[in-house]
């Protein structure tokens, strides 16, 4: 018999009433009623109320003892009476005599109670992790990110994939963040790279000559913290097949999201087949390409309408003659809405670095008129194009956004999301997915002004190989495709391109020569010229459909010990400063300029 426990702190029933049981676990709370002094026993599984008399000589030991002490109890187990019953936990109808104590670890004052859902500061939770992992919520978040990885697995080896591990010592990429850098010191001056993504690798897989591969990989980016996006090392389900198009990659992603989704949630999935959303088409209707379709709004571009004669917006008129854009989002049946709702979207809209959003609503009279600060610059017949491009109708609101084309995009994007979530539109029990597809293969750098790769460099061209035209290469869609869930980014992939002189040819109009993309790309360009299957997959992020499933709004809550926004580990007090004999064995000097 284990010496710890007969029994973990959840198993307990009426139907063991009378047993002598032996339960381990931390104390988690306590209540002193004089003479009888109630604990409440805590461990991974759950929580069994105990009971100790002040005649007990165990007594003034538990009285004493702080809060995540860990215990060895011995007692019976006994029936609590009808009015003490908690049947929100599965022990409830019961509680355990205290016979015999043990204290198995001593715990000093808490820098933060695990009793509790309150909020902490995030430095102090990441600081004491290992408290903060104790917390209920935190605790079941992480048991989901367990759960979530072994259906992952078990349903890919199900889909006939093999599981592999790829390096994690490996080269620089010249293309996406900036790479971690480890020294090597058996080739001083060198340098590994970690792992932006097994990219190369799952390639060079399927070049091996092996048909469906995955891993639950660790990826590492030295890049800045977001609430979706953690600043040095995250987790995807990575995973490529040979002799595959695009709707093979769509056909075994769409299967998986949606067993695991409904498997962990309950919430409803809109689309068990995710709509296909064109890149060009979701920037124009969504202004991103993560568009949360769970959000109804659309934005048209309305331009046109302020080269009228009948408008008098001068403003407007001015800014579009000098080569700016209009666009606008409208909301259903809003004239009811009080003047605040407009103001405080407009002010909202200033406070993001925006000049305001216009706005007004379409009523009719007499005629069809616009009503608020800017509608009485419009004519009866400009509002009713105004209606047939919007599909608006009479009583709908219209908000007005005027400058570049990204300006307007950009604040637009933020006004959907802004305004949905004022008027409730958003349906918080639902999963809407989607696929946005045919990205462009390059874009221009707006700081260099220079053309580079938009997605993955790896990718394949869409269009006959014959017939593409290298001098247009803004032109150029790729097979590329991201998975997007409730405006999250889930993941991107690709059909890759498996023909070297192809490679050589895109790589050339991003500025590599032959000789670089030989050096830098060696193993891939070598083992493509030896014979490769067409091949593509993509890569869900773990950390991003964990908080989907866990509806947490920070990847931080499903990670078991992440890093801050500054990229440091409090708890472990990493980065660090290194030894100098380290530094030495490994060819390193450190000049730190000092600040001013």
């Amino acid at each position: 018999m284990n010496k710890y426990r007969t029994h973990n702190c959840s198993e307990l029933r009426d139907t063991d009433i009378g047993k002598t049981i032996i339960l381990s676990g931390w104390l988690h709370r306590k209540r002193d009623h004089g003479n009888l002094l109630f604990i409440d026993l805590r461990d991974h599984f759950g929580i069994t109320q105990c009971v100790i008399e002040n005649n007990n000589r165990f007594f003034e030991l538990l009285e004493k003892l702080k809060p995540e002490s860990v215990l060895k109890i011995s007692g019976k187990v006994i029936k609590r009476i009808k009015e003490n019953e908690n049947l929100e936990i599965e022990t409830g109808k019961i509680e355990v005599s205290i016979h015999n104590l043990e204290v198995l670890s001593f715990s000093n004052e808490l820098p933060m109670p695990v009793f509790g859902e309150q909020d902490y500061p995030e430095d102090l939770r990441l600081k004491y992790r290992f408290l903060d992992l104790r917390r209920d919520e935190m605790h079941k978040n992480i048991i989901l990110r367990s759960n979530v990885i072994s259906f992952i697995r078990s349903e890919m080896l199900k889909l006939g994939f093999l599981e592999f591990q790829t390096p994690i010592l490996t080269s620089s990429s010249p293309e996406g963040a900036r790479d971690f850098l480890v020294p090597s010191r058996l080739n001083p001056g060198k340098f590994y790279a970690l792992p932006q993504a097994p990219q190369q690798f799952k390639q060079l897989i399927m070049v091996s000559g092996f048909d469906k591969y995955f891993q639950i990989a660790p990826c590492f980016r030295d890049e800045d913290a977001r609430a979706d996006r953690s600043p040095g090392e995250f987790y995807q389900l990575d995973l490529e097949m040979s002799f595959v198009e695009q709707e093979d990659v769509f056909d075994v992603v769409e299967k998986l999201m949606i067993k695991l989704f409904k498997n962990f949630s309950k919430k409803k999935i809109l689309n068990d087949k995710f709509p296909r959303i064109p890149f060009n088409e979701a920037i124009q209707k969504y202004g991103t390409d993560k568009p949360d379709l769970r959000n109804p709004l659309i934005i048209n571009d309305i331009t046109s309408i302020f080269l009228r004669s009948d408008v008098s917006f001068d403003i407007f008129k001015k800014l579009v003659k000098s080569g700016a854009k209009v666009k606008s989002i409208i909301t259903k049946n809003t004239k009811k809405q009080p003047r605040s709702f407009f103001d405080k979207i407009d002010k909202w809209a200033k406070e993001q670095g925006a000049s305001g959003l216009a706005y007004f609503t379409i009523e009719k009279d007499n005629k069809i008129i616009g009503k608020g600060p800017v509608g009485k610059f419009f004519s009866e017949d400009s509002l009713k194009e105004i209606m047939k491009i919007c599909n608006a109708s009479i009583g709908d609101s219209i908000f007005l956004s005027c400058g570049t084309e990204e300006e307007v995009r950009s604040i637009l994007s933020l006004a959907r999301n802004k305004i949905a979530d004022e008027l409730n539109l958003i349906d918080k029990e639902s999963f809407a997915f989607c696929w946005i597809i045919d990205y462009p293969m390059f874009e221009l750098d707006k700081k260099t002004n220079k053309i580079k790769f938009s997605h993955n460099p790896f990718s394949m061209p869409q269009g006959e190989i014959e017939k593409l035209n290298f001098k247009n290469p803004l032109n150029i869609k790729a097979y590329q495709y991201d998975i997007v869930c409730n405006g999250v980014e889930l993941s991107s992939g690709a059909i890759r391109n498996h023909i070297p002189e192809l490679m050589y040819k895109l790589f050339a109009i991003a500025g590599y020569n032959k000789d670089v993309v030989k050096n830098k790309f060696s193993g891939m360009i070598n083992a493509l010229s030896y014979g490769a299957p067409p091949h593509g997959g993509i890569a869900p992020g773990i950390d991003r459909i964990v908080m989907l499933l866990a509806n947490k709004k920070n990847i931080r809550e499903v990670t078991l010990f992440p890093m801050n926004q500054n990229a440091q580990d409090l708890m472990m007090q990493a980065p660090s400063e290194i030894d100098k004999d380290q530094l030495k064995e490994i060819g390193i000097n450190i000049n730190l300029k000092k600040k001013d």
